[in-house]
């Protein structure tokens, strides 16, 4: 059977119904999307942290004159923690929910060294 051609080039043409699903693609756009989705809950669940730590409301910055220096760095240490934690969780959500949709690793992730069968020495007797 002979392959269809273009006609203004008279190349070949790629048949679509073969085409390779949109993997990377879709990867990327979840990811993405779930890095937005952490950012935005980040702030939010930083905000709590600090209410339920302190008592008190969040400071807007951590510059400002009337903020203590300890103030400011208590809470520095709270939204990098509170924010990477959110962000690792959802991100790692994702990556599980791709695993368990797909059965692979998400394109460009590759298994771990310690999770990859060791090769077992032969015996020679």
């Amino acid at each position: 059977m002979a392959k269809k051609r273009d006609r203004k080039t008279d190349a070949p043409t790629k048949d679509k119904s073969k085409a390779k699903p949109a993997g990377k693609r879709t990867w990327k756009l979840m990811d993405r999307a779930a890095t937005v989705v952490g950012g935005a809950l980040a702030t939010r669940a930083t905000a709590v942290a600090w209410r339920g730590l302190s008592g008190k409301q969040p400071p807007a910055t951590g510059r400002h004159p009337d903020v203590s220096t300890r103030e400011a760095v208590l809470w520095a240490i709270v939204g990098g923690s509170v924010t990477e934690l959110v962000k690792t969780g959802i991100r790692r959500g994702t990556a599980s929910y791709w695993v368990r949709s797909t059965g692979e690793l998400p394109p460009g992730m590759k298994p771990l060294a310690s999770q990859q069968p060791k090769e077992t020495p032969s015996r020679k007797t």
